[in-house]
């Protein structure tokens, strides 16, 4: 069983930067393609990141992309999002999820764990 913490959210002006982590327990992490997902008040969980079981490939919404950056540390457990130049528009709460899979997908209902969420907004 795996089970993940989101951390990093929290208020940032538009223009600013926010650097999200989810941390692991359970063993076998690194056999786990991993991803971002983030839900908006009113809207459906949409897909934002996610990254293969190395780190070597990663995929990103348009909506974020040259903007946000994934990124893991097998050693640590960990995966991270790294998001700079926030609008506003990207205010909602952020899910990592884990899938036992061996290449990423942008498929929510692929994903076999999820985190609590964190709240990520951004005031204009």
């Amino acid at each position: 069983q795996v089970q993940l913490v989101e951390s990093g959210g929290g208020l940032v002006q538009a223009g600013g930067s926010l650097r999200l982590s989810c941390a692991a327990s359970g063993r076998a992490f690194s056999s786990y393609v991993m991803g971002w997902f983030r839900q908006a008040p009113g809207k459906e969980r949409e897909f934002v990141s996610a990254i293969n079981r190395s780190g070597g490939s990663t995929a990103y919404a348009d909506s974020v992309k040259d903007r946000f950056t994934i990124s893991r540390d097998n050693a640590a457990n960990t995966v991270f999002l790294q998001m700079n130049s926030l609008k506003p528009e990207d205010t909602a709460v952020y899910y990592c999820a884990f899938a036992k899979r061996g290449s990423y997908t942008t498929r929510a209902y692929e994903y076999d764990y999820w985190g609590q969420g964190t709240q990520v907004t951004v005031s204009s």
